[in-house]
């Protein structure tokens, strides 16, 4: 898989309707995961965490509200975007979703091109670099659609790794990544690399970021992994 391919998990116990989604999702170049009951999907959040999941409401033994429900109470996924699917077009129903914690509802039957645009939305928010956002933290500017960074208005020569650390650190600055995240986030889930890499290139990073002079953005946090900022 291309590594800053955003991952969508489907969860839609209706084979069709799931098929058509993902096939739509994967055309648009994400990376899908597809569940046809909530047991399952719970499974796949735990050994793949998605970037974001459309989720059916109307499901048998746990519904897609008990779904989002526990995966908003819990500290490692509240931030995963949820999208609800449902039949139920009551405002009350609406509501209902909302308020358990889903981040968008779509009735169904509902447009695959409006869906694709809100999956598009909720992703913009947790996900900037990937939907081609410039992204902005302190005097570093980096540009996802053109693949350019600059600091203090300097152009920053990075090779094709550093730059995607450097995308997924400026997309949530403060936030510490331990070397196995950035592995699956900057290398991909399917590829064998030792975590000393990420060593190798982070230091790499940390030399193209203070090429013109400046502090090292990059923090080493002991015992956890990285952090900018």
């Amino acid at each position: 898989m291309a590594v800053d391919q955003p991952t969508v998990l489907v969860v839609e116990d209706e084979l069709a309707q799931r098929e058509v989604l993902a096939y739509n999702l994967e055309a648009d170049g994400f990376r899908v995961l597809k569940a046809e009951n909530g047991e399952e999907a719970l499974l796949l959040v735990e050994e793949d965490m998605p970037d974001i999941i459309v989720l059916d409401w109307m499901m048998p033994n746990l519904t897609g509200i008990e779904i989002c429900r526990r995966l908003k109470t819990r500290t490692d996924t509240r931030g995963i975007p949820i999208i609800m699917l449902s039949a139920r077009s009551e405002e009350v129903d609406k509501v209902r979703g909302l308020e358990t914690g889903a981040d968008d509802y779509v009735v169904k039957p509902y447009s695959v091109i409006e869906l694709m645009a809100r999956v598009r939305t909720q992703l913009r928010r947790v996900r900037p670099a990937t939907v081609g956002m410039r992204l902005e933290f302190d005097d570093i500017i980096l540009d996802a659609e053109t693949h350019k960074v600059s600091r203090s208005e300097q152009p920053l020569k990075l090779g094709p790794t550093e730059f995607r650390l450097l995308s997924t650190f400026m997309e949530k600055p403060g936030r510490v990544w331990s070397r196995e995240q950035l592995l699956d986030r900057v290398w991909g889930r399917d590829i064998y690399v030792d975590t000393r890499t990420v060593d190798v290139h982070i230091g790499r990073l940390r030399k193209a970021l203070t090429q013109h002079g400046g502090d090292d953005p990059v923090r080493t946090v002991r015992g956890a992994g990285y952090a900018l900022g």
